[in-house]
């Protein structure tokens, strides 16, 4: 069964650095376009970082361009949000998605086949 497990959330101060992992098991995901995605309360989910299945094409939302940074571990089957100078408007559950093989970039979370189960993040001012 395809799983993805996110972890790595928390509470940090603003300014301080995340970095949340998504490990992936049941298939391989190392030819899957793949996306961080988090919705906070009283707001649309929205994309924040998704790249290609080659890896070659990457998308930050303006909000967090600069301070995110997605990449993978095809090794580990995993992939990673790199989170710096967080700010409180950060708050937020982050989950992870995956679509299928060979599968180009999108921001639009029904696209995504497979879902993590979401992980916390607050940023305290």
């Amino acid at each position: 069964q395809e799983q993805l497990v996110e972890s790595g959330g928390g509470l940090v101060q603003a300014g301080g650095s995340l970095r949340l992992s998504c490990a992936a098991s049941g298939r391989t995901f190392s030819r899957s376009a793949m996306g961080w995605f988090r919705a906070a309360p009283g707001k649309e989910r929205e994309c924040v970082a998704a790249f290609n299945w080659s890896g070659d094409s990457t998308y930050y939302a303006e909000s967090v361009k600069g301070r995110f940074t997605i990449s993978r571990d095809n090794a580990k089957n995993t992939v990673y949000l790199q989170m710096n100078s967080l700010k409180p408007e950060d708050t937020a559950i982050y989950y992870c998605a995956a679509r299928r093989s060979f599968s180009q970039i999108s921001l639009r979370d029904y696209e995504y086949n497979y879902w993590g189960q979401g992980t916390q993040v607050t940023v305290s001012s």
